[in-house]
């Protein structure tokens, strides 16, 4: 319900952008998860392990079961959400600061996807049309990893 009702009360300014959230959904989820895979990768990361990390800009739950489900380990991915959500906390906010980013769109989008709900969370203090757009991009950042993450491993492997 914390996150329903800034969705509804800024959902006339989600159907305007509905391209670039859409655009920034494809991007961000591949590159998310493709950054996460390429760098344990470069360290020599074995299958099993990569295959934990590619789901880490996720909640949780989910995360935990597309890793099982793609051949990595639950409970470690679960240790990569954390991970990821709270780094994406901290350093998030400053460095889209010092990029530039003063959209409270963007920003929500940025951070919920990358730092998922401790992002959300983030996105929430700074104020509510960016804690929205954190919910929607956390939301369909899941959603969109449940259902393609799966496919374009088995395609792959």
């Amino acid at each position: 319900v914390a996150l329903a009702v800034p969705l509804y009360l800024n959902l006339r300014r989600i159907r305007q952008l509905f391209w670039p959230i859409f655009t920034t959904l494809v991007i961000g989820g591949v590159v998310a998860t493709g950054m996460g895979v390429l760098l344990g990768w470069s360290f020599g990361a074995e299958h099993m392990i990569l295959m934990t990390m590619a789901p880490k800009s996720v909640t949780s739950p989910i995360a935990m079961l597309v890793a099982e489900q793609i051949g990595g380990v639950a409970a470690l991915a679960a240790v990569f959400v954390l991970i990821t959500g709270v780094i994406g906390a901290i350093f998030g906010p400053s460095l889209l600061t010092r990029l530039g980013v003063h959209s409270p769109e963007a920003r929500g989008m940025a951070l919920g996807m990358t730092a998922h709900a401790v992002g959300t969370a983030v996105a929430m203090q700074e104020n509510e049309e960016c804690g929205a757009f954190a919910a929607l991009a956390m939301s369909l950042m899941g959603v969109a990893t449940a259902v393609f993450l799966p496919l374009a491993v088995s395609m792959v492997v």
